[in-house]
């Protein structure tokens, strides 16, 4: 593995932010992530600037570089949309075919990808049913 970060090997900032430029138009248009009533709800034109500079900023953290993403936690970001495996899936598989559409190579493709897939399970429903299934009953 290299010394330098992900998010240097990425080509730092504006190389990621014209990734996630890229990748947000596609998201926007994938069947299978608006399939989600909740996410359609939210990927309308109107949202596309805000959307793009949280994913930026939170692609760069993710990456190794400096903190500046805002936004919520992967959690509490997600859990009233109610996302399936599926769904995180068509993500998934999006956000790795605009890393090769966009040339990245493949160490960095895989490393990325292993990033977001770590986050399965704070963004999908099944977390959310697993938590729940590990709650003491409420005694009367």
């Amino acid at each position: 593995m290299s010394s330098t970060s992900l998010f240097e090997r990425l080509g730092g900032t504006y190389a990621i932010a014209g990734a996630v430029d890229v990748l947000v138009d596609r998201l926007f248009e994938n069947a299978g992530v608006i399939a989600n009533p909740a996410v359609a709800e939210h990927h309308v034109a109107a949202n596309g600037p805000g959307y793009k500079f949280l994913v930026t900023a939170w692609s760069i953290e993710a990456a190794g570089g400096p903190k500046c993403y805002p936004g919520l936690d992967m959690i509490a970001a997600h859990t009233k949309l109610h996302i399936t495996d599926e769904q995180f899936n068509a993500v998934y598989y999006e956000i790795e075919a605009t890393l090769r559409f966009l040339g990245v190579p493949e160490p960095e493709t895989k490393e990325f990808m292993a990033i977001i897939e770590h986050y399965r399970p704070e963004v999908t429903q099944q977390q959310k049913v697993e938590q729940a299934g590990t709650l003491e009953p409420a005694v009367a």
